[in-house]
């Protein structure tokens, strides 16, 4: 379906809000199907997984055979991510570069690269997770129903945006953090349309995966126990602890990505086979560390000791660096929170020893995961939401919502980046020009919100340094939207429409949010 972002569209016709929201519920329907089934098969890789080093492990003379079955899983991952160069990694810089136009591919190719890819490495052992590749898988079947329902590309980011939501929704039995992800990570703004077709396309896809896999919560800890108010110091401690160690994770994982291209680069993508083999080490002397985490996490206990604690938390956090920095096709997303989690443990151990009840225990195992996931990705309400709908437990809002401000201030302090608009700015480097769309014959649109304290914020708009191919077309304020003046006066929480060219979006975006955005201090 051809796509009319053109000034005429814009100023003549209003958004059929209904309409989009219905096509977003199919698309989180769709997305969440598609989702369900990667993550069974993902499920039913890692059983295989387990069960061919255990048969590895009786049968030790029989071990080159393995070897062998690893290098030969590695090498068809590695040709698959050389013929389909965007299933690599998690595929959440992917998605974010295609709503923000830096990045154009084939839905179609993507959904059977990443397929293939991502049940080759959870079956070989990888220490990858599912929920980077379902959120891609979900924002590529929102792609293919874009193209066949949506009027305009803005409506098309839309879709995309919400399929990506689904797609974590369904991943995680996560409906809000699904939609929240949305706004706070992949499109980076609030919008209320934008808002309720996330919701609408998350609570869709969970609903899919509720069919599928139950409605029970991931984590499955028994009774979360509150932490008295008189020892919230120990949230400090945490939530400082966990906002270094989330740069350390996000720089060692970039250093990894980097000492791969710089060394290994005549290897080419077949550098991807070098995280197979140390699979095979992991799989026969310490397979806990194998795949995304679920058999570790189990292993987490209040009786286990410091020291074996901390050989696993070393071990999962070198082997997810490399599994990951060697460009395999999988997320970081749930390995991170199982390192958070041994890391949460240890804190724990150790918060015990001088004074905090034993019974929050596994509370400060599941406030680690939150840390560091607000440390990493800096989408503090995401983490909170995410953590208390994978636990099934609201109780420990506050405690969470303390330590996801501390850990993402301590981060920032650090000045640490957030992972994925690293790898995105990586991603964007390493793609080929001829990837890129230049057409200056096509339009679309997009929307910037006015933050307080902005540049924006009082000016007129013929005070805005607008570039010179981007038109505002329209202000939407208190849900009235007009065809602004040039002595129109902007105000906070205005929401602009303007329209550029397709292939200067990206540069065109990112000026205008300059203007609209409180700048960093």
């Amino acid at each position: 379906m051809k796509k009319i972002n053109n000034y005429k569209h814009a100023v003549t016709s209003k958004y059929q809000k209904s309409q989009i929201i219905l096509i977003s519920i199919v698309t989180g329907l769709l997305a969440g199907l598609v989702s369900n089934a990667y993550r069974y098969l993902l499920s039913k890789a890692e059983t295989f997984s387990f069960e061919m080093y255990s048969y590895f492990r009786v049968h030790p003379k029989l071990i080159p055979v393995l070897l062998v079955i690893l290098l030969a899983m590695g090498f068809i991952t590695a040709l698959l991510v050389k013929y389909i160069p965007f299933i690599n990694g998690s595929g959440i810089p992917q998605v974010k570069g295609i709503i923000s136009g830096n990045i154009e591919h084939n839905w179609l190719r993507t959904i059977s690269g990443k397929f293939a890819g991502g049940i080759l490495a959870i079956a070989a052992g990888l220490s990858l997770g599912r929920e980077g590749p379902s959120i891609q898988l979900g924002a590529s079947i929102a792609e293919g129903i874009a193209d066949k329902f949506a009027r305009t590309r803005f409506e098309k980011k839309v879709l995309i945006a919400s399929g990506a939501g689904a797609g974590l929704s369904a991943a995680f039995n996560a409906p809000l953090a699904g939609a929240l992800f949305t706004l706070e990570e992949i499109y980076k703004y609030f919008s209320p349309l934008v808002c309720i077709s996330a919701m609408a396309a998350a609570v869709a896809g969970d609903y899919t995966a509720g069919l599928l896999f139950g409605t029970k919560p991931i984590f499955q800890f028994g009774a979360i126990s509150q932490i008295p108010l008189t020892h919230y110091w120990y949230i400090l401690l945490l939530g400082l602890f966990l906002g270094a160690l989330g740069v350390f994770y996000n720089k060692s994982l970039l250093f990894t990505q980097n000492i791969f291209k710089k060394y290994f680069q005549f290897m080419g993508s077949f550098k991807i086979m070098i995280p197979f083999a140390f699979a095979g080490l992991l799989g026969i002397y310490y397979p806990f560390a194998l795949g995304g985490g679920h058999v570790l996490l189990e292993k987490i206990d209040i009786r286990t000791g410091i020291a074996a604690l901390l050989v696993a938390f070393m071990i999962k956090l070198l082997f997810s660096i490399i599994s990951f920095g060697s460009g395999a096709p999988g997320g970081i997303f749930f390995p991170f929170l199982i390192i958070g989690s041994l890391a949460g443990a240890i804190a724990g151990k150790i918060f015990i020893q001088i004074g905090l009840p034993s019974d929050c225990f596994y509370t400060i195992v599941i406030l680690s995961m939150c840390g560091f996931f607000s440390a990493i990705v800096r989408a503090p309400f995401t983490g909170i939401i995410l953590l208390s709908e994978m636990t099934g437990s609201f109780t420990t809002l506050l405690p969470l919502t303390m330590i996801s401000i501390i850990s993402y201030f301590t981060a920032d302090l650090l000045r640490g980046e957030p992972i994925y608009d690293s790898l995105l700015r990586i991603l964007i480097h390493n793609t080929d020009c001829d990837v890129l769309t230049e057409d200056n014959s096509r339009k679309v649109t997009f929307e910037v919100v006015i933050h307080h304290g902005s540049y924006a914020e009082g000016k007129q708009v013929k005070e805005l340094d607008l570039p010179d191919n981007c038109l505002l077309i329209a202000v939407n304020r208190d849900n009235r939207e007009f065809i602004p003046k040039g002595n129109t006066l902007l105000t906070p929480g205005d929401l602009l429409v303007l329209l550029t060219d397709v292939d200067e979006e990206p540069l065109v975006r990112q000026h205008l949010f300059s203007l609209m955005e409180v700048p960093e201090v």
